[in-house]
């Protein structure tokens, strides 16, 4: 890693018939439209969406590291976090999110380690740590000889 502090940039270009672009150096541009049930289309990247999806990859890059470092063998994982967006105070925010992980590891491994480095990861995840709203994850680990 290199030192901190990092910096990021990612440039919205729309224009008055409706079109919106995520667009970042060097990475493929990202149709965004706001979600159906703000009156969008439905069939694009949302904010809302893209929000969901950094907490959710976030997760699952923390737990890479923290696995390694823990030297956790594991097969896959799927984490889904789902969000509450709300109004509070007359303004619209997220109020909570939910991130659901399903663990799959090797049966010579322990549970309770593996759900230890799950709950490490959720505390190092930097988006998570980055939002105001209440956060939690529920998780499921299963054992597979894949």
């Amino acid at each position: 890693m290199q030192d901190l502090p990092h910096n990021y940039t990612v440039v919205a270009q729309g224009n008055a018939s409706g079109s919106l672009t995520a667009k970042c150096e060097n990475l493929a541009d990202i149709p965004v439209a706001p979600p159906s049930l703000f009156g969008g289309p439905g069939d694009k990247w949302s904010p809302e969406d893209l929000f969901m999806a950094s907490i959710a990859n976030c997760f699952v890059l923390s737990f890479r590291a923290i696995a390694r470092v823990g030297k956790l063998q594991w097969h896959t994982i799927e984490c889904s976090s789902q969000g509450e967006l709300d109004k509070v105070d007359g303004t619209i925010q997220f109020t909570k999110v939910i991130s659901k992980i399903k663990l799959v590891i090797p049966a010579t491994e322990n549970k309770d380690n593996a759900e230890r480095l799950l709950i490490k990861s959720d505390e190092k995840c930097l988006i998570r740590n980055s939002i105001s709203c209440s956060t939690s994850i529920e998780c499921e680990i299963v054992y597979s000889d894949e």
